[in-house]
């Protein structure tokens, strides 16, 4: 199973950037569809966006509005979620997950349950 360990949170203005990272070990990260979501305290984890093997499918939460990019190098084991015009709202917790078990056809990928290995979170603060 698959190692995974979130970087790149922090602090952050509102209307301010975030590049969070999502490094990869212990699998063939080629083969897993990858995700992120975000969870605030006493809430239910929420989808925010992902991606499949290539990068060539992609799918964005409806509150992104064009304000984030998911990508991933393969050569490097490594997933990205770039944040930009941050606001107070997308204050969490951050999670990486990946998937090994379903394509993205056969996968609600917007659903925690449908990816079997997570990291440990990464907090991203937006102060208004």
């Amino acid at each position: 199973q698959v190692q995974l360990v979130e970087s790149g949170g922090g602090l952050v203005q509102a209307g301010g950037s975030l590049r969070l990272s999502c490094a990869a070990s212990g699998g063939t990260f080629s083969g897993y569809r990858m995700g992120w979501f975000r969870q605030d305290p006493g809430k239910e984890r929420e989808f925010v966006a992902a991606i499949n093997w290539s990068g060539g499918r992609i799918d964005y939460a409806e509150f992104v509005k064009g304000r984030f990019t998911i990508s991933r190098v393969n050569a490097k084991n490594t997933v990205y979620l770039q944040m930009n015009s941050l606001e107070p709202e997308d204050t969490a917790v951050y999670y990486c997950a990946a998937d090994s078990l379903r394509g993205w056809a056969s996968a609600n990928v917007r659903s925690p349950r449908d990816y079997n290995s997570w990291g440990q979170g990464t907090q991203v603060t937006v102060s208004s």
